[in-house]
C-alpha cells in the first residue's frame, strides 16, 4: 500500500482528519493524495498529504488517470449524500475507474478502516510467502 487518495465533502472533512489522525500507525510510508480543500483542510490538522486539483477543477479527472496508471492503492471519498454535485460524471468516471481496475473505494469510515486493515493483512502475507 503506497498510495492513498482522499477525498472528502466539506461536512465529510472533520471525520476524515479523525480517522487518518486514529489510525496514523496503519499508514507509516504511506502517501496520501488528497484534492484541493481537503488537503488544505488535511494540513491545517497537521496531516501531511500531496495537494491535487480541486474536484471540480480537474482533481476527480487527476486521480482518475492516476487509477488508471496503476498509481493509487485505494480510494477513500467521504461523501456528503445532501450534496448535489455540478461535476457528477467527474466522479462517476473516477468510480467507474475503480470498479475497472479493481481498486478499493471507501466511501465510509467502517469501509475504510476495513480496507486499509486487509491490505496490511495481505501485504503481510505477502512477505511471509518471500520470507519461506
Amino acid at each position: 500500500m503506497k498510495n492513498i487518495a482522499l477525498i472528502a465533502h466539506d461536512a465529510k472533512k472533520p471525520e476524515l482528519a479523525r480517522f487518518l489522525k486514529d489510525h496514523e500507525e496503519w499508514l507509516p510510508g504511506v502517501n496520501l493524495l488528497a484534492t484541493g480543500r481537503t488537503a488544505e483542510f488535511l494540513e491545517e490538522q497537521g496531516i501531511k498529504c500531496r495537494h491535487l486539483s480541486p474536484g471540480q477543477s480537474g482533481g476527480y479527472n487527476e486521480i482518475t488517470g492516476m487509477i488508471q496508471r496503476g498509481e493509487v492503492d485505494i480510494v477513500i471519498f467521504l461523501r456528503d449524500p445532501k450534496v448535489v454535485q455540478q461535476h457528477h460524471e467527474d466522479i462517476r468516471l473516477l468510480l467507474e475507474a475503480c470498479n475497472i481496475k479493481n481498486i478499493p473505494l471507501a466511501t465510509n469510515k467502517a469501509t475504510a478502516e476495513l480496507v486499509i486493515l486487509g491490505l496490511i493483512h495481505m501485504e503481510a502475507n505477502e512477505r511471509m510467502k518471500r520470507n519461506k
